[in-house]
């Protein structure tokens, strides 16, 4: 009967035994706590928390840690993409060229243009931006962009009648080459009687070498009212005279394409063709 009762308190002992951790997996497991519980930081390598858990105390100087969120520094394009050096200021052809050309355009600054100065600062920029200095590829692509713009600006700018025609469109916004810029500045009828009268010159001046005589002599009269022309659209422009440089402007343009004509002229061709 006694034996009967004491084999439950046996089993049961036994079964307390085997649940129950062995000494050295509970100084494991205590070690480990203790860790946990002091360590300032979670970067630590396996190594050395197996250490820890075994004797309480790590060398963990000598390995290198990673951190569990590692932060990447982001790459911008500005860092990995080259970029032109000093590229010019390209708002406007006056701001292209700020050593020639630093008060803008007039009134703030004379109509006439140095174009020595200006052809030389053309020329260091086109030096600094041509296209062939650049590998293949977004650089040379801006540079040919660049390049272009450039281009454009000087040779609008040295040009007294191109020049005139940017200046109103640009900063008046009034555009001489429109459709029907004819209704909204009409012409002088005295300019149209004067250009008129030359064009009849010119297809009575006949064959031969008077002929070439008559054409040369005729070269010289248009060059000499170009020029004056161009001095009276200077002073419009430089007093603040819009209106009166829009018709000297009008009026220039005849003038160029009466220049033109003459210089395409040839003996028995007769009269000119003027684009209005």
């Amino acid at each position: 009967m006694a034996s009967s009762f004491r084999a439950p308190r046996v089993i049961q002992r036994l079964t307390a035994s085997a649940s129950r951790p062995s000494p050295r997996t509970r100084i494991l497991a205590r070690n480990s706590r203790a860790f946990a519980s002091s360590s300032p930081s979670p970067c630590i390598c396996i190594r050395c928390q197996l250490r820890l858990a075994r004797t309480g105390t790590t060398s963990h100087t000598q390995h290198r840690t990673f951190s569990t969120s590692p932060t990447f520094k982001s790459i911008t394009t500005d860092e990995v993409t080259p970029k032109i050096p000093n590229p010019p200021d390209t708002t406007t052809h006056y701001t292209i060229f700020p050593r020639t050309l630093p008060e803008g355009p007039p009134p703030a600054s004379p109509f006439d243009i140095d174009l020595p100065t200006l052809r030389r600062e053309f020329l260091s920029l086109q030096n600094t931006l041509h296209p062939d200095k650049y590998p293949p590829g977004p650089l040379k692509q801006e540079a040919e962009t660049l390049s272009a713009r450039i281009n454009d600006a000087y040779r609008t700018l040295s040009d007294p009648l191109l020049r005139a025609q940017y200046i109103l469109r640009e900063f008046h916004e009034i555009d001489v080459l429109a459709e029907d810029g004819a209704g909204q500045h009409p012409l002088d009828p005295e300019l149209l009687m004067e250009v008129m009268d030359v064009q009849e010159a010119i297809e009575e001046v006949g064959e031969g070498e008077e002929a070439v005589k008559a054409i040369e002599g005729m070269k010289r009269e248009n060059e000499e009212r170009v020029r004056g022309c161009v001095g009276k659209m200077a002073e419009a422009f430089d007093t603040g005279d819009v209106q009166r440089a829009v018709g000297e402007c009008v009026r220039l343009k005849f003038w160029v394409n009466v220049g033109e004509g003459l210089r395409e002229w040839e003996p028995g061709m007769g009269g000119i063709r003027l684009i209005h």
